[in-house]
């Protein structure tokens, strides 16, 4: 590894580690992480930026993004260049989630409630289809725990993985809160991992690039590794599907791809594309089934925001398969232009502390503003394409 690139791994780290603390300066007020004094200190600290210096908070939060992507744009160049080795590339993306692992899940309380449903089997014995963590008033976690009072709402693997580590947990919500979010960085790896096994079958040149592309991108790295939202583990199944796809393990394919679905229904629209590659598998190459299957999670991303409103991990839908088609204009866009947009997505609230008038409108407008932008740039590139030809 030469100086300047010990240099750039070196100082992305560094911005790495300012987010992790980051992190922990959004650590709910009713939530004691631990009883170690010193904890307590730095705990305090923090919370003190993120709740009564809003400002700071927020110039925070815009410095560090805008610096995720900087080294991001840099890293994809280089890739691009084949000047990143897939030995540096991978003790860097392991680094980032030794680090990120351990974070605090900042910008989402969904952890929480995964946490909890799994508590109302291992330690209440009842079903979360038919329970709600409002039904025990008495447990502490509803004093830092946001939605209540939702039923179970997810498919049944979820269950199945994360039973195991509520068990193992003790009821002890420290060790149990990182084990969730050790599973969940597993599967952040896998798809990684799955991505490069794809990329060495379609586009072996390509490969470094398309981990890149997902691995180090801000928004892959937020919602998977700090967020730790079960969208990944959705979608680690998804992206082993289709690698089992490809070196013609169907019946396995489809096992994976139904686990995927038993997470959250989004990928239900790959079963069908799925076997049209196998009824037409002598007309459709495996480069034109990638880009069907990344337009194709365009429509359940597209139903669930319309749904309720749009969420940035809803982006975890496209973007590990827009990194297996890294050099196209379209895939480019929703892994820069999407993923910035829908990061800052979260700013109104930092700044404000709640999602009250005018926060909803400014969301609408982040919105609208992030899709025209990305319209037009696959416009413009396609554009200077043909002109190319």
């Amino acid at each position: 590894m030469t100086s300047k690139l010990k240099f750039l791994f070196g100082s992305y780290i560094f911005v790495i580690t300012a987010f992790f603390f980051y992190t922990f300066t959004q650590v709910d007020l009713n939530l004691t992480l631990s009883q170690v004094s010193w904890w307590q200190t730095v705990q305090k600290f923090l919370q003190h930026i993120g709740y009564f210096n809003r400002p700071l908070s927020s110039f925070i939060y815009v410095i560090l993004i805008l610096l995720l992507f900087g080294f991001y744009f840099v890293f994809l160049k280089l890739a691009q260049k084949d000047k990143l080795s897939r030995k540096n590339l991978w003790v860097l993306i392991f680094a980032i989630t030794a680090i990120l692992t351990f974070s605090y899940n900042a910008f989402s309380y969904d952890l929480f409630n995964y946490i909890f449903d799994a508590k109302i089997i291992t330690h209440y014995n009842q079903n979360p289809y038919t329970q709600k963590a409002l039904d025990y008033l008495g447990d502490p976690m509803l004093t830092f725990m946001h939605w209540t009072h939702r039923y179970y709402p997810y498919g049944p693997t979820w269950l199945i993985l994360t039973v195991p580590f509520s068990y193992i947990g003790l009821n002890f919500f420290l060790p149990t809160f990182f084990m969730f979010k050790i599973l969940t960085s597993l599967c952040y790896l896998g798809i990684a991992y799955f991505i490069g096994k794809i990329l060495k079958i379609v586009s072996p040149k390509e490969e470094i690039s398309g981990i890149v592309f997902f691995a180090l991108n801000p928004l892959v790295l937020i919602e998977s590794l700090v967020s730790s939202h079960n969208d990944t583990a959705m979608m680690f199944f998804a992206i082993l599907s289709v690698y089992l796809l490809f070196i013609n393990k169907y019946i396995p394919s489809f096992i994976f791809l139904i686990l995927s679905i038993g997470i959250k229904f989004a990928t239900g629209i790959l079963a069908p594309v799925f076997l049209f590659y196998l009824l037409r598998k002598e007309n459709i190459t495996r480069s034109q089934l990638l880009n069907i299957l990344f337009l194709a999670m365009f429509i359940p991303l597209v139903l669930v925001a319309l749904r309720t409103n749009f969420q940035p991990w809803y982006l975890l839908f496209i973007l590990p398969f827009a990194s297996l088609i890294p050099s196209r204009s379209y895939s480019i866009g929703a892994g820069i232009i999407l993923s910035f947009f829908a990061l800052l997505q979260y700013l109104p609230y930092i700044y404000k502390g709640d999602w009250n008038e005018p926060v909803p409108q400014i969301l609408f407008y982040m919105t609208v503003s992030g899709l025209v932008i990305y319209l037009l740039y696959c416009g413009i590139s396609g554009l200077f394409n043909l002109e190319k030809k």
